[in-house]
């Protein structure tokens, strides 16, 4: 029975904090726009450091931590793919450009004879 209420108390908190991530964010921008008689630079500086408190926030929700896990497990799957070398890449580049330009000239000319016959039912062929 607790762990229910602690759910809902957990889920209130993260409805609370998510809220708080929303009015920070539009704040942040409607602050950029109304404050553009400052500089560029201090109003990028101040936009951005709300943008990374926002981030610290939404991190400290549920969601929030299944998404920093999520990305953190990309990151180690991405380090255990094997990349083509420089080789590989180009030659198989080469064969999809080939591959490419040979279908291409099988429509055309599929496209053109099927031009031509109907130009012939229709009689507009000279």
């Amino acid at each position: 029975m607790s762990t229910k209420t602690d759910a809902t108390t957990s889920s209130k908190f993260d409805t609370i904090k998510w809220l708080l991530v929303m009015v920070l964010l539009g704040t942040g921008i409607f602050g950029f726009y109304t404050f553009a008689e400052y500089s560029l630079l201090l109003r990028v500086v101040i936009l951005l450091g709300i943008v990374g408190i926002s981030i610290f926030i939404a991190l400290q929700t549920d969601k929030g931590r299944r998404t920093k896990d999520f990305l953190q497990q990309t990151h180690v799957e991405v380090r255990k793919v094997v990349w083509p070398t420089r080789q590989e890449t180009l030659q198989m580049t080469g064969i999809v450009l080939i591959m490419v330009l040979l279908v291409a000239i099988i429509i055309w000319g599929l496209d053109s004879f099927l031009f031509w016959l109907v130009r012939l039912f229709t009689g507009q062929g000279g």
